[in-house]
């Protein structure tokens, strides 16, 4: 079962029709938070996410990995290929965090032996539940499909992974959303940035992503902007 992939604003972005093949995301300078509960507003957000998503999504490209990047459009806004998305959540962990350590009986900041893998169904209703294969076939998602993105979410973790240690940060865990194209193919969708990903300063266990956020570790931007420059070297001009 997919979805097809309707011109809507969320929580952190907009996306607005362009062609019958192509839509433009506009990301928003909100925040929110835990289903919602938390929410504000950061000057200068939505450029940082959506140029560390076009970096990422280049870096990704250049590696093998299909995704439905095609070029900038504007400060805040990226051109992609529309897609007909998938109602699932991969998240991809390599150290333990988050939901993870109310799972299992590690510390946080365990890394783990080998990456983990989850699926969770995309519904607000629900609370975007935890769901296995067995659910997503259910839900008329194919074992086939489930595994095409599972393999997809480890590639994307192998290279990043290697990319952001070769910067001094450890990807802690990540969120990666897919959908098909016109041509039947399941690629990367949405973003890759640090609303959808856990990053740590690899020397202080820093966060430097939505968790300065969450739970009142700083100033969000200045956590974002010190990644931005670890990624590109370059010092970002606030939006």
């Amino acid at each position: 079962m997919v979805i097809p992939m309707e011109v809507y604003e969320g929580k952190a972005k907009k996306v607005i029709p362009l062609d019958d093949d192509k839509v433009i995301l506009e990301f928003k300078d909100d925040a929110t938070a835990f289903d919602g509960k938390k929410k504000a507003q950061f000057k200068g957000k939505g450029w940082l996410n959506a140029q560390i998503s076009a970096l990422l999504f280049k870096v990704l490209e250049e590696s093998g990995v299909k995704t439905h990047f095609i070029g900038v459009a504007g400060d805040n806004r990226l051109i992609v290929e529309r897609l007909r998305m998938y109602p699932l959540e991969v998240v991809v962990r390599n150290v333990v965090a988050g939901s993870l350590k109310k799972r299992l009986p590690l510390e946080e900041g365990t890394e783990l032996p080998e990456p983990i893998v989850e699926l969770y169904y995309k519904d607000d209703g629900l609370g975007d539940p935890m769901i296995n294969r067995y659910h997503a076939k259910v839900l008329g998602i194919g074992e086939d499909e489930v595994r095409e993105m599972e393999r997809i979410a480890l590639k994307v973790n192998e290279v990043l992974r290697k990319y952001f240690a070769e910067r001094g940060i450890i990807l802690v865990d990540f969120k990666l959303e897919f959908g098909r194209n016109k041509r039947g193919e399941i690629v990367l969708g949405d973003e890759i940035s640090p609303d959808t990903c856990r990053f740590w300063d690899a020397e202080t266990r820093e966060s430097l992503d939505k968790d300065v956020f969450r739970f009142d570790k700083g100033d969000l931007i200045s956590a974002y902007e010190r990644l931005y420059e670890r990624l590109t070297g370059e010092t970002p001009n606030r939006r």
